[in-house]
């Protein structure tokens, strides 16, 4: 008998069997697979895997020998933290504002903003935050700027902010919010931060599928395209409505109206479908709980939500990702982190249809971690 010439037959299946595999397979398998030969890597660089789940990144408190590097946690694997490499000094000084893809937009102590991959080190430096058109802001401290509007002087920090960028061309665009007055922004070629016109008050701040979701704390709700310039303007207006208003009392939500609950904040979701939600927080003082009306706005009014069908949200991150037969993520249900009642550094899930609370995950295998803080982020994929 022949012996067998292909002992390593599985480094050799055909190009097309392997796309198959790859397209099925999780983020950290995906990985792993690309692992484990040059005709795998090959297969994997023509690949992008349909299941894309979203993971937190844990961020130390305290400043010690594992400070430059954070905590991964991937909900499909509960009992495994990954460690990102070292990422420097200036890092470890840094704070994380927001998540977008595989980026962090951090703030350093001297206040000054840049994007940072963490998983390739790339660093992006943005405008100084007193490089304002048409607005005098001054560096007064370390951390906070002085911002002179008319008569008046406020002190400021970099608040709610926002972005996006393209993992190829590098095209970014950062918004955030200048105190009470307007939302600004910087893209990629900018020297200074642009302001919004009649964007004051903000509540809150979505951008995404470059749209600028806007939403003020009087009930004004905006959408903004900034898909390209318009008779020379970087966006134009095309949504302008009121979500205030209406029948549906404010104490708390329907099924728990007989309880006294306090409303925290409001946040914007942008769903898998573009349809867009006002997120109502709701705190239990009595209970120790926490609660959430879902309110969809449309220009032809809003209606009360029940339910997220076979989504997930994720309310820091101001979106709503595919939670049907993923392990790890439950449809239907609200991701949200405790803030400053209970519990800041723990992630929570809320299920809209039992309207019970519980801890997303107890992160048995490192009990002695210490956090500042959690964020989500959704783990892309780079070929360089």
């Amino acid at each position: 008998m022949e012996k067998n010439r292909n002992p390593n037959s599985w480094s050799e299946l055909p190009l097309d069997l392997l796309n198959l595999a790859f397209q099925r397979l999780s983020f950290a398998n995906f990985q792993r697979a690309k692992s484990a030969c040059s005709s795998w890597y090959s297969a994997s660089r023509q690949t992008v895997p349909k299941n894309q789940i979203p993971w937190l990144m844990l961020f130390p408190k305290d400043k010690n020998k594992d400070s430059s590097s954070c905590k991964l946690f991937n909900p499909e694997e509960k009992d495994k933290l990954y460690k990102t490499q070292d990422l420097g000094v200036e890092f470890a000084k840094s704070v994380c504002k927001a998540t977008y893809g595989s980026w962090l937009l951090m703030q350093d102590t001297k206040c000054n903003l840049y994007m940072l991959n963490p998983f390739t080190r790339e660093t992006i430096n943005l405008p100084p935050v007193e490089s304002q058109l048409g607005i005098e802001i001054e560096r007064t401290t370390v951390n906070w700027f002085r911002f002179y509007h008319s008569t008046v002087s406020v002190d400021l920090s970099v608040s709610s902010p926002v972005f996006w960028i393209d993992e190829d061309s590098k095209d970014y665009i950062v918004l955030w919010k200048l105190q009470d007055w307007c939302v600004v922004f910087a893209k990629k070629g900018d020297n200074s931060w642009n302001p919004i016109p009649e964007t004051s008050n903000l509540c809150d701040i979505v951008y995404k599928d470059h749209k600028l979701y806007f939403l003020s704390n009087n009930g004004t709700f905006k959408i903004l395209d900034f898909s390209g310039v318009m008779e020379n303007k970087t966006f134009k207006i095309v949504v302008v409505c009121s979500c205030t208003g209406g029948s549906y009392s404010s104490s708390g939500p329907p099924r728990l109206s007989n309880s006294w609950w306090c409303l925290t904040e409001s946040k914007l979701v942008v769903t898998i479908t573009g349809k867009v939600l006002k997120v109502e927080k709701l705190w239990s003082p009595s209970s120790g709980t926490w609660s959430f009306r879902v309110i969809k706005i449309s220009p032809s009014g809003y209606e009360i939500v029940d339910s997220l069908g076979d989504e997930a949200m994720l309310l820091d991150l101001g979106i709503t990702v595919p939670a049907n037969d993923i392990e790890g993520i439950n449809k239907n249900s609200i991701y949200f982190s405790g803030g400053g009642h209970i519990e800041k550094n723990t992630i929570f899930l809320f299920n809209l249809e039992t309207q019970k609370m519980e801890r997303l995950h107890k992160f048995a295998c490192s009990s002695s971690l210490q956090l500042s803080r959690a964020r989500w982020f959704l783990p892309s994929f780079t070929h360089k």
